[in-house]
């Protein structure tokens, strides 16, 4: 079994180097058009709408009461189509809705903070084995791709961001965890977050200190803006500033939220008129407070727009929690297309770089096409993408079938033994690939 995973991960991985390093397939400029663009994003939503609805209950045999809000199939379909509108964002440069990227990303992050710290609070678990397993979630793709196609880790930002804010979270709850039942030592936490990140982030020069000894691995200079003369932390700067902040209000709003659940059931239970009445009220204001927004803040220039985007992300992550759960209805559904996505959006993210789009560069952005069927976009576009999901449920599995072997549940003393034994056999292979490739050179 672990042989057959091996191989396929193997398999695809030189898919992705051949697609994205070899002149085997073409490539194609970008182009946008707005009307293809909102088609096909629209056509998606119908097509999941007719064949995908569906409502979901309390597991209980002896209840049919709606899960409440923020359930994990909800969380699921909203990280899908998010993902779906990043994809697209990417495939098409659409630069006009570069600020509704800028959304989904910061959603990601207070989904980061929101789960993280759902699960430790209540859990309790600070085990080794389940900090190992998240780490290898979320990076064990990413370092193949790095090894074999020469990118750095930045590259693909998303995942040394999703790491940081979940290593934050982890030390956030962890630190002093028996203490975290009295609300005095869990507010006075949160004033340290902010604290902290108000340094870091606020007072220049700051951040460029603390974080200068990681540019070995947080550094990256795009080869195609290396005449901007960019620092190398400066894309590690400009990822993590912009969500400074909201990492933190997931995790508020998840310490919070047994509180909201305990209100949100004694309000379904309310009178008719009542409850009418006050969901009213939440569905306006969260809508007035996502029209403002929009209208002062979403509208501008990107370069402006990611000046306020620290402070003003939150509003409309939380009018969409809002109104996406006001009734046991609107919480209780989801689409199951953008669910599945959901599930496999760090997967399609990496893979996007070179089974969808190509480089043909180490470390370059992708601003090409994949083309596997030259002169007909749209039906290279269905060809492309249905091998980019194919491929990233594949490596979703692989991914889980490797943490299962290497990263196993309660077992400290063998998680460390495949550290040691897979850091020495890194060692090793980078050892004779230095080797051969300086020593023959120095020969001639």
């Amino acid at each position: 079994m672990l042989l057959r995973a091996a191989c396929e991960f193997g398999f695809l991985l030189a898919y992705f180097y051949i697609c994205d390093r070899t002149d085997i397939f073409e490539s194609s400029k970008k182009s946008y058009n707005r009307d293809l663009f909102f088609f096909l994003l629209f056509l998606l939503i119908m097509v999941s709408a007719i064949t995908s609805f569906k409502i979901h209950l309390d597991k209980s045999p002896f209840s049919v009461k709606p899960l409440l809000f923020l359930n994990r199939h909800q969380t699921e379909e909203w990280k899908g189509w998010m993902q779906v509108i990043f994809l697209m964002y990417h495939y098409f440069a659409a630069r006009e809705i570069y600020n509704v990227g800028r959304v989904c990303v910061a959603a990601y992050v207070w989904m980061t903070g929101f789960g993280n710290f759902s699960y430790y609070y209540v859990r309790k678990d600070f085990s080794f084995s389940r900090f190992a397993q998240m780490m290898w979630r979320l990076n064990f793709l990413v370092f193949g791709c790095c090894i074999v196609l020469d990118n750095s880790y930045m590259l693909y930002y998303i995942c040394p961001l999703h790491t940081f804010f979940s290593l934050t979270v982890y030390g956030f709850v962890g630190i002093l965890n028996k203490y975290n039942e009295i609300r005095s030592v869990i507010a006075v936490k949160f004033l340290a977050c902010f604290l902290i990140v108000i340094i870091v982030w606020e007072i220049p020069g700051v951040f460029d200190v603390l974080w200068k000894p990681f540019t070995f691995i947080l550094g990256y200079k795009d080869p195609n803006r290396l005449a901007e003369q960019l620092p190398p932390m400066y894309e590690w700067h400009f990822r993590t500033g912009l969500d400074r902040y909201i990492w933190i209000l997931g995790m508020l709003y998840a310490f919070y939220y047994p509180t909201a659940e305990k209100w949100i059931e004694k309000l379904d239970e309310a009178k008719l008129k009542r409850r009418i009445l006050i969901k009213t009220t939440i569905v306006v204001t969260s809508s007035m407070a996502a029209y403002l927004w929009y209208e002062y803040i979403f509208k501008l220039d990107s370069i402006t727009y990611n000046k306020y985007h620290p402070y003003t992300s939150w509003i409309p992550i939380t009018a969409y929690i809002c109104i996406r759960n006001v009734t046991q209805s609107t919480r209780s559904y989801t689409l199951l297309v953008f669910g599945w996505i959901g599930k496999i959006s760090l997967d399609t993210y990496i893979s996007q770089f070179h089974i969808w789009l190509r480089s043909n560069a180490p470390d370059a952005q992708p601003k090409l096409l994949l083309t596997i069927i030259p002169d007909y976009p749209l039906l290279n576009f269905m060809l492309t993408t249905i091998i980019l999901m194919a491929a990233s449920y594949r490596l979703s599995e692989l991914t889980n079938t490797f943490k299962t072997a290497f990263v196993p549940s309660k077992d400290n003393k063998r998680i460390m033994y495949n550290m040691i034994s897979g850091g020495a056999i890194m060692g090793i292979l980078y050892s004779l690939s230095f080797v051969f490739l300086k020593v023959p050179p120095v020969l001639v």
